[in-house]
């Protein structure tokens, strides 16, 4: 190792406001491993730094900080670090993952080639495809297709190693080889994602066959177009023959390589873990939407919100994914408490985008969750008005509008808005649960709303604010053995929810079970002191269920039970 490249880090890190070195190696370690546990990256980078200063050889520590800063896409920084864990002989995934994407990024194909025939890769998948496009840089492209074969030909990797095959194909022109891989005619019809589909949509464009281009367009994502395919259908429409952009050259396929890896493991492996590849990818290729998108969300899942935030803001507002960043960028500001913050970003969206109606249907659920429900219907107003058909997408604005409406005390509206919800997307167990319960708690059309509410159940029996409903329907109507089961039933399936424990305490009083059902009342108390109906479950606990109900106006249980 370099005995400068320990003070060039220290250099390179000192910008971020690392202490003195005060605490030793340990000290600084240990505070990496623990930001690194909060997937804080940034932190965990500057303390593995700080570590690494003091203990130059620590395999360890290297690890840590290249780690943390692929999670930050930081490669070029940790190049050095993992090269050093190479000539340490340290077997490390993540130091060959930023040596092979630092390769591909410079256009160094034989040390890709060389690292993998030595086993020194990332994995089967990766290392095999990233042999096969360091071959298309290095212009072998006899011996680059053989590789995707061979990538194809491996156990449940054949989609892969096909998609990047007509990838390579498209990208040295020979449009008619990555058409037929894309239409099935040579080796049976692969799983297409999005991004496969369009690519195959260029290629087609460039075969001079917009009109085919266009009809896979309909057939595959329907009416409702994202303004990116959108503009790509009516380039196509006008006569214009779309460019063919998914790769540009042997990196930009390097890129896809990664992509196509993290969006296999979103959902099946960590998100840290999916992170890491969905950030080679961006560095591969800093204008790849989809490798952008995806490292955004992945953040805002870990609870990242400030790096998700600034993920979303990489992509440019004439971007035609702008939108999509937007529209993330809003969700994570609400995550991160900044609710007042996320309505701003979506105003300034409605207005630049105002044609698109998930811009307006996610602007109402926004003002709706800050209970703002005047401004949330508008919102949903304007989002109902800009759908040309009524999709069963549209039900949504329906029912959400008319939760809106309900909350304003707009019955009649709130009820249209769920009946016409239902009237598109019939059986919509949250409609059903929604328009009963509320027909419950005004106490009119008992008979209907209980069939709802059943029907509900029916299709999701593990939904444990639907099964409350249904115990409380039943409750309402006097049918309190029904409903104590019922009522016992979801707060199994929701423990510690205070308003289904109130619900159960009610149930029991009415059965007779006067202990228990004080037990619930103080169990809800105990969950939401701050509960809408904390003074009320404060005076059943004081008085009774029959006192309350008797001050109220209402029948006794007594006198509804009918003893």
């Amino acid at each position: 190792m370099s005995p400068l490249r320990p003070f060039v880090l220290a250099a390179a890190f000192a910008c971020a406001g690392l202490p003195a070195l005060a605490q030793g190696v340990s000290g600084a370690y240990l505070a990496g491993r623990v930001a690194e546990t909060d997937r804080n990256f940034s932190e965990a980078a500057n303390r593995f730094a700080e570590a690494l200063v003091m203990d130059k050889e620590n395999p360890q520590i290297m690890q840590g900080l290249v780690g943390a800063n692929i999670a930050l896409g930081e490669l070029d920084i940790v190049a050095p670090v993992a090269q050093d864990m190479v000539d340490l002989g340290v077997g490390s995934q993540l130091a060959h993952m930023a040596l092979l994407a630092h390769a591909a990024k410079t256009g160094d194909w034989d040390t890709i080639i060389t690292m993998i025939d030595e086993e020194r890769g990332v994995g089967p998948l990766v290392d095999g495809l990233s042999r096969a496009w360091a071959l298309v840089g290095k212009g072998e492209m006899s011996a680059a297709l053989e590789a995707f074969d061979a990538v194809a030909q491996e156990d449940g990797l054949n989609s892969f190693g096909m998609y990047h095959k007509a990838l390579a194909l498209a990208l040295v022109g020979d449009l008619e080889g990555a058409n037929a891989i894309f239409s099935g005619e040579t080796s049976g019809r692969m799983q297409i994602t999005r991004r496969g589909a369009m690519a195959s949509i260029e290629v087609l464009s460039q075969l001079d066959r917009n009109d085919d281009a266009i009809q896979l367009i309909d057939s595959t994502f329907g009416p409702e177009l994202d303004p990116a395919l959108r503009q790509m259908k009516e380039q196509m429409a006008a006569g214009e023959r779309l460019p063919f952009t998914h790769v540009r050259n042997a990196t930009d396929g390097m890129a896809e390589v990664y992509f196509a890896v993290a969006s296999a493991l979103e959902g099946e492996a960590g998100p840290d873990y999916t992170l890491l590849y969905a950030r080679v990818a961006q560095y591969l290729r800093p204008e790849h939407v989809d490798a952008t998108l995806l490292s955004a969300d992945l953040l805002d899942v870990m609870g990242r919100y400030d790096l998700a935030e600034a993920t979303y803001r990489l992509l440019p507002k004439d971007d035609p994914a702008f939108h999509a960043a937007e529209l993330g960028r809003a969700d994570a500001l609400r995550s991160d408490g900044k609710g007042d913050a996320a309505i701003e970003v979506l105003q300034s969206l409605a207005k630049t985008h105002s044609d698109l109606p998930i811009v307006h249907l996610t602007l109402g659920d926004f003002y709706r969750a800050e209970e703002q429900y005047k401004e949330a219907v508008a919102a949903y107003d304007k989002a109902i008005s800009l759908y040309e058909n009524p999709e069963d997408a549209r039900w949504f604005a329906y029912y959400t509008r008319g939760i809106a409406y309900e909350r304003l005390g707009e019955w009649d509206s709130a009820e249209s808005d769920f009946r016409k919800a239902l009237e598109l997307s019939p059986g919509q167990p949250q409609v059903l649960n929604y328009l009963g319960y509320s027909l419950v708690e005004k106490d009119i059309k008992l008979d209907e709303a209980l069939g709802m509410i059943e029907q509900a159940v029916a299709t999701s029996p593990n939904s444990g604010h639907i099964v409350d409903s249904l115990g409380w329907v039943l409750f309402r109507l006097g049918r309190y053995e029904e409903a104590a089961a019922q009522l016992e039933r979801a707060a199994e399936l929701m423990p510690v929810d205070p308003i289904v424990n109130d619900h159960l305490g009610d149930g029991y009083w009415a059965v007779g079970r006067k202990i228990e059902a004080r037990f619930q009342w103080h169990r809800a108390l105990s969950f939401d002191p701050e509960e809408a109906d904390a003074e009320r479950i404060r005076r059943k606990l004081e008085v009774g269920l029959d006192q309350v109900l008797a001050d109220e106006g209402a029948a006794p249980i007594e006198v509804a039970n009918g003893d």
